[in-house]
Order: C-alpha cells, then structure tokens, then sequence
C-alpha cells in the first residue's frame, strides 16, 4: 500500500498539503521532474527528467551509459520532485503552485516487454498526438535507451491554490 508522507517537522504549512491522487496528478502532467541521488562518495547528484506515471511506479528514460546509471548501480535510494502549475505574484510576494515529492527505489528495467510499455508511456504524455511515429521510434530505438523504474515507496504533495480553488 502506498503511503502518502506527511512528516510534521518536514512541511511548515500544513494547510497545503495534499491528497494522493493530487500528487498523482502533478507527477502526470509535470513537463519535467529533477531526479535527486546520492553517489559512492555521498555526494549529491540531481538531474532534470521526463517522468511517466504508471500505477505505483515512476518510468524515466535515458542512454545506455552514464552517471545516474552509474549512481543507482551504487544507491538504489531516489528522490523525484516534480512541479505542477505555477503562477508568480509579483504584488504578493509570492506564488501560487503544486508540487510532489515521491520517495523510492530505482531499478534498470531489463524486460523488453516492459521497457516497451514505459517509453509508451512516456511517449503517451509528451507525444499524444505522434503514437503511431512512436511505437516505430521505439522499435528503432529500444536497445539504445535505458528505462529506469521508480518504485514509488512514499510520497507527498503540496500546492498553494488560487483563491478561488478550494484546498483540500
């Protein structure tokens, strides 16, 4: 069952904090996500990414070869934080947003059944409108690209709404 955190010490604002399908939502229409991780010397590492979500788990993709492979073969432990809607209010100081904070465990998919369905996925998000372009895309490309799955083991979300839009 997955659990959606709420740590007392960890957000200031309660008033803003969020339900789970609401940090679904963000995670599905989030154009972009910063994937944070932790390298063999405990250096933090964090990099832009286009998540997909699927059920439970998070889907990224990326080349064959590199650092974030190279530090989730060391540290399995990921942090994603994506960020919905925002609009800045210059006159308050301030800025209306949504954002979740998803706690997991990466793992390099190996399945070729798998890795298909998650770059769908993703291709479903960014590209709805190209899926037939896609599937070929990814027939081409699919042993060139590497799918990491992101088992969602925590999460959390917060928002600062429009006035008008009631907080849950």
């Amino acid at each position: 069952m997955l659990r959606l955190v709420y740590h007392m010490d960890m957000m200031r604002r309660k008033d803003r904090l969020q339900d789970t399908e609401f940090a679904r939502s963000v995670i599905r229409t989030a154009e972009y996500g910063v994937l944070s991780m932790v390298d063999q010397d405990n250096t933090p590492y964090a990099i832009p990414v286009s998540p997909a979500l699927v059920g439970d788990t998070v889907y990224i993709h990326g080349a064959t070869e590199g650092k974030k492979l190279a530090v989730i073969a060391n540290n399995r432990k990921v942090c994603l934080v994506c960020v919905g809607k925002t609009r800045l209010l210059p006159g308050e100081f301030s800025t209306e947003y949504e954002s979740t904070i998803v706690y997991g465990t990466a793992a390099i998919v190996g399945s070729d059944a798998e890795k298909t369905e998650a770059l769908l996925a993703i291709a479903r998000k960014y590209s709805p409108q190209f899926m037939d372009k896609a599937v070929a895309y990814i027939e081409r490309a699919l042993h060139q690209t590497v799918v990491v799955r992101i088992t969602i083991e925590e999460m959390t979300a917060k928002a600062k709404l429009p006035k008008n839009v009631p907080q849950l």
